[in-house]
């Protein structure tokens, strides 16, 4: 197989404002990638733009709220009109909300349907023609051990990380032998904004997991490996692959336990 010349491949990183969003693009234009920013923050993203332009890397910034439907199409047209069609998706844009379901606004939880899933999805269909045509093409999808692991306080989010993960199986079986993949990447609790984000929503409150939480920095090499060795799944940290087995085999205790911590998060929100 040849080797691929990474200086001559376009990413697209959605959520690049902050987070696992922001250190990828990092990462990337630093492999010679020309990294594609969006976000709803203009700001933020001219501040990775210029840091990126710093260090000899090559990004632009395209503002969008992922959102919205029409959004996500008008991305699409202008990545069309500047000749930017990436050969690399990361769909890492997100939302997240800790906190009794019983009391969690409908308006969060449709919020978190639509970003997590529908967007991630829109996006990916939107793009996979222009890879399929070139006949290479990653889609990186940032999932969640919670996918696996649906735990107390995190019902919808986890359910939207669940449809991540059966959504990435089968176009991952759909593609085989096109030259374009697709990889979830099952993280553990990440240092970003979004711990902030579900504390401040309404009704919000305290993730136990934050303080296990590993850099954004680990995430953006785990995303890399994923272009370069695709696969369907990918733990990050590596020995979050037996996460599975925790909710196979302690389940009843996770049931007791759960609760607890749900209770404390809130306790301490409050």
């Amino acid at each position: 197989m040849p080797e691929i010349d990474y200086n001559t491949k376009i990413a697209l990183i959605t959520g690049a404002s902050s987070g696992i969003g922001e250190a990828a693009a990092i990462f990337f234009a630093h492999k010679g990638i020309h990294v594609i920013l969006t976000a709803r923050r203009m700001d933020r993203l001219r501040q990775l733009e210029a840091k990126i332009t710093k260090s000899g890397g090559v990004s632009t910034i395209i503002k969008a709220d992922l959102s919205l439907e029409t959004e996500r199409l008008k991305l699409r047209d202008t990545l069309l009109e500047k000749n930017l069609m990436p050969d690399i998706l990361v769909n890492n844009a997100g939302l997240a909300w800790y906190g009794y379901f019983q009391e969690m606004p409908w308006a969060i939880a449709r919020d978190i349907i639509i970003l997590n899933i529908e967007a991630a999805t829109h996006l990916t269909i939107l793009l996979l023609p222009s890879m399929l045509q070139k006949k290479f093409g990653r889609v990186i999808i940032i999932g969640s051990i919670a996918g696996k692991m649906p735990e107390q306080g995190i019902g919808v989010y986890s359910a939207s990380k669940a449809y991540l993960d059966a959504f990435t199986t089968s176009i991952h079986r759909d593609l085989k032998r096109t030259g374009v993949s697709v990889t979830v990447i099952r993280a553990g609790p990440v240092k970003t904004e979004v711990f902030d984000t579900a504390r401040s929503l309404e009704n919000g409150g305290n993730v136990p997991a934050e303080r296990f939480a590993i850099p954004a920095e680990n995430v953006a090499k785990t995303i890399w490996k994923a272009v370069k060795r695709p696969s369907r799944v990918i733990y990050v940290p590596f020995y979050l692959v037996l996460s599975p087995l925790l909710e196979f085999f302690f389940s009843s205790i996770i049931d007791q336990v759960g609760p607890l911590l749900l209770r404390r998060g809130k306790k301490t929100n409050d």
